[in-house]
């Protein structure tokens, strides 16, 4: 990238004396200093144009800047929101001081990056999920917002629908009895052609392959891999695979509805058994996760889509949440539930009360800018988030190690394993570096 030195020295003077400004800005009322709050978009395909249409519906929301090292993708978004300033670096974007907020919807492997990045610079932040893929990303990204005060929404957006509510409204009621195990899962059937095969390397016109690139591994242009989240989650390096493409969306509801902390054991088993793609990704994992008096186990597939109670027969995406209740049994996915009685064990009357009901959900993106009015914390803030992103990171570690990992949860820390404590941290291409002072 022509620019990259001249973006880098340019980004690291102005995102502290810009974080500054803002933090003088919000002392006085709110984030931009004015009832406006204007909001960069960094990543325009698929996800991120959705979030920021949204956004755009607030009446106190103006779109005010657009990056993506694709060209055609940033000028699409630019042709409905033609006031915006255009970037083709988030680094001049993080700097532009007529930005408060940023959506971060870029491939995962540039998540944690850009929005660590975004915190420094003062910038409340809507972070698409994979929140992270690392451990030790995890952890840098839930205590930068926290140094920076900035307010940061992970985008799982299921988390405001009205169907969990009701889910957890009843299983904090005590509805199914007390929980001892969960199950979830997500399945497909992609055909034993996965995505399939592109042997054509041509970067196309417009696009800057070694930005997209990033921290992540060096490798050619590959037109499947670039295409959409959907393709990204066959490419482990750049994704982490369909665990945490679709995972923190599913596995939100039992640390939600059972208030999980983090794990104490983390497990997973599997391996790439029949898809040949250009991916590199697990068609099957099975992980489990230990809490205190309860077991919480994940199973995924792309080569199988029996979904249980959620159907079967035709191929298609499924998934679903059994919570196993002294008293019953609950099963739920995105849009509904059922409970299943155990017999005599189970109380009718055992409802929800007026105290456990849940408010509905503005909807997330716009929880999320109420949040930058008020400056709180957003439902799905990293705080929270960060009890469903460290088990996933934890089973894929977990996989790659072919062992069990222990974690202390006070400490958020791997405990008896020097190996998988160091590979808990990554290892960015340089010129990129992983921001080691947010490990403390």
């Amino acid at each position: 990238m022509a620019s990259s030195a001249v973006s880098r020295r340019h980004f690291l003077e102005t995102s502290a004396a810009a974080g500054a400004a803002l933090a003088t800005a919000r002392a006085a009322g709110n984030s931009s200093g004015s009832k406006t709050i204007r909001i960069g978009i960094i990543g325009c395909n698929g996800m991120g144009r959705g979030n920021l249409d949204n956004c755009a519906r607030h009446p106190d929301v103006a779109v005010a800047a657009v990056c993506d090292v694709w060209q055609a993708r940033r000028k699409a978004v630019l042709e409905k929101f033609p006031q915006a300033k255009e970037y083709a670096d988030y680094r001049d974007l993080l700097a532009d001081k007529n930005v408060d907020a940023v959506i971060v919807a870029t491939p995962p492997h540039w998540h944690a990056l850009v929005a660590i990045h975004a915190a420094q610079a003062g910038k409340d932040i809507y972070l698409q999920k994979p929140m992270t893929l690392h451990l030790g990303e995890s952890l840098a990204v839930k205590n930068a917002v926290k140094r920076h005060e900035v307010v940061c929404q992970i985008g799982t957006q299921i988390h405001a629908g009205e169907n969990y509510r009701r889910v957890v409204e009843k299983v904090r009621a005590g509805h199914i009895g007390q929980v001892s195990g969960v199950r979830t899962f997500n399945v497909m059937n992609q055909g034993p052609a996965g995505i399939g095969k592109n042997p054509d390397t041509t970067v196309p016109q417009g696009l800057d392959w070694e930005m997209w690139l990033g921290p992540g591994p060096k490798r050619p242009y590959n037109a499947l891999l670039a295409a959409n989240s959907y393709n990204h989650c066959s490419f482990m390096a750049y994704s982490g695979g369909w665990t945490p493409g679709m995972a923190p969306h599913i596995l939100d509801l039992p640390v939600w509805a059972l208030d999980l902390g983090y794990p104490t054991m983390v497990a997973c088993s599997g391996g790439r058994y029949i898809i040949d793609d250009d991916g590199d990704a697990p068609d099957v994992q099975e992980m489990v996760f230990q809490y205190p008096g309860c077991t919480v186990t994940w199973s995924m597939s792309t080569i199988n889509s029996f979904g249980f109670d959620f159907g079967r027969g035709t191929p298609a995406r499924r998934l679903g949440i059994y919570f196993f209740g002294s008293k019953a049994t609950l099963f739920a996915n995105y849009g509904t539930h059922e409970v299943v009685p155990e017999g005599q064990y189970f109380d009718p009357q055992t409802v929800p009360g007026a105290d456990d009901q849940i408010a509905p959900s503005p909807g997330h993106e716009l929880e999320w800018i109420e949040c930058i009015k008020s400056r709180r914390q957003p439902s799905c803030s990293p705080e929270y988030h960060s009890r469903v992103d460290i088990p996933l990171v934890l089973g894929n570690l977990s996989q790659r190690l072919g062992r069990s990992i222990r974690f202390d949860p006070a400490a958020l820390r791997i405990v008896g394993d020097d190996e998988a404590a160091r590979l808990a941290v990554p290892e960015y291409r340089p010129p990129w570096k992983f921001p080691v002072e947010y490990l403390a």
